[in-house]
């Protein structure tokens, strides 16, 4: 299958809001095997809409179409679809109950617009909406299949998950399965890892691997095609391992495990604690660990130290320490990771310092960044010289940060 996906909106092109919604679908298409080959945005306007959809029907096997599905007059997607298959409008008296009672509940009078939410395409499968008021559905027009979806990225999410998955699926061929699997890179560039997987790429036909770079890591998405599920499987174990012999230095997970998530989970199969000292990354790092289900069995707590002062006055710094080597530096890195783990009583400590940017400090340009790992037995401290503007040097110590705690020694001793 190929797919094309209408996001409507004004508000979209006018860049009010960011399209969140193709950038979702289109990595779960292709987590099944269906292609996305174009995305268009149009605004709330009829006439280019309908233009858009006789388009896209002549191209794709799926037309997914985002958006539109509210209450107001400028809310056209169903009627528009409605006009364009031909076929009229008709409640779908599950909505409207929903629709009646949440109102109910609030103790108000629900308008009349709002009804035209609960409308659908006759002859279309409906999706009932559990996380909003407006319900989905999907129709089969010539060799077409034409699915709406509200436009909050929560009930889209909601009803692609549990709802719109499988009914793809269902229509995909019957004698196959398509099966993805994501290996997720940290430490190494996006061209390197190509250049080292090249000749697995070229010569791609089943299972296919597309790398994708995003925020300082690298993703590469496996894709199978099999009569079943244990086949499909056994292509992706066999391409995996292909991988991992090339590359596996800098695999740190699958699927939608973070960086922050192994670190958290490593830490409880290990029984281990940490404590966080943080000055250029301003509790960024505390921030996605604490993000992280469960990471108050392994997090004992954190210290901001942004100035020079809170260093050593709240964290015990020495100031011969940074009067002889300054704030950014391996010897002020080492001992605020220890001041920490000590202060917390934590296995390790975990420190970040440095230029954020966009000035230098102490003669340090912007993007030197020192880590420091505090363990019972000794004390180590990474240097890194990253490239970016200030956000994006923060949060790539704070990746760095994860990374160098779950391959450090002085963490696995």
């Amino acid at each position: 299958m190929n797919a094309e996906i209408i996001a409507v909106g004004s508000e979209l092109l006018l860049g009010q809001i960011a399209n969140t919604n193709g950038q979702y679908l289109s990595t779960e298409l292709a987590g099944i095997g269906v292609n996305v080959y174009r995305h268009t945005v149009v605004g709330d306007n009829e006439k280019r809409l309908l233009a858009s959809l006789d388009e896209a029907t002549n191209r794709a096997d799926v037309v997914m179409i985002t958006g539109g599905l509210g209450p107001t007059q400028d809310d056209l997607t169903k009627e528009v679809v409605s006009r364009f298959i031909g076929k009229p409008l008709k409640y779908h008296e599950k909505t409207l109950e929903n629709m009646e009672q949440f109102f109910k509940k609030r103790q108000k009078e629900m308008p009349m617009n709002n009804k035209k939410q609960a409308h659908y395409t006759e002859g279309a499968d409906v999706f009932y909406n559990r996380a909003g008021l407006a319900c989905g559905m999907a129709i089969e027009y010539k060799d077409t299949f034409i699915i709406l979806l509200p436009g909050p990225p929560r009930e889209l999410k909601h009803m692609y998950e549990h709802d719109v998955k499988s009914y793809i699926l269902n229509k995909l061929e019957e004698d196959s399965l398509v099966l993805s699997r994501v290996l997720r890179f940290f430490s190494i560039g996006e061209s390197r890892l190509e250049e080292q997987l090249l000749d697995l790429i070229e010569a791609q036909t089943n299972p296919t691997i597309a790398p994708l770079a995003s925020d300082g890591e690298v993703t590469v998405r496996m894709t199978a095609k099999a009569v079943n599920r244990k086949e499909a499987e056994g292509l992706l174990d066999t391409l995996e391992s292909r991988i991992r012999e090339r590359v596996g230095d800098y695999i740190y997970g699958k699927e939608t495990e973070s960086l922050p998530f192994q670190t958290v989970r490593f830490f409880q199969d290990t029984g281990k604690t940490l404590s966080v000292a943080e000055s250029l990354t301003g509790g960024w790092f505390s921030k996605a660990l604490v993000d992280v289900p469960g990471a108050s069995n392994i997090f004992e707590g954190s210290l901001t130290v942004y100035s020079e002062q809170a260093k050593t006055d709240v964290l015990r710094v020495d100031s011969s320490v940074i009067e002889e080597f300054g704030t950014v530096s391996k010897e002020c890195a080492e001992q605020m990771a220890e001041r920490v783990r000590q202060l917390y009583s934590t296995d390790i400590g975990i420190s970040f310092t440095g230029v954020a940017g966009p000035d230098a400090v102490e003669g340090k340009e912007p993007g030197t960044v020192w880590i420091g790992i505090a363990g019972p037995e000794h004390v180590t401290a990474h240097l890194l010289n990253l490239t970016g503007n200030r956000d994006y040097v923060r949060l790539l110590a704070v990746y760095y940060g994860c990374w160098f705690l779950l391959k450090e020694k002085v963490v696995n001793e």
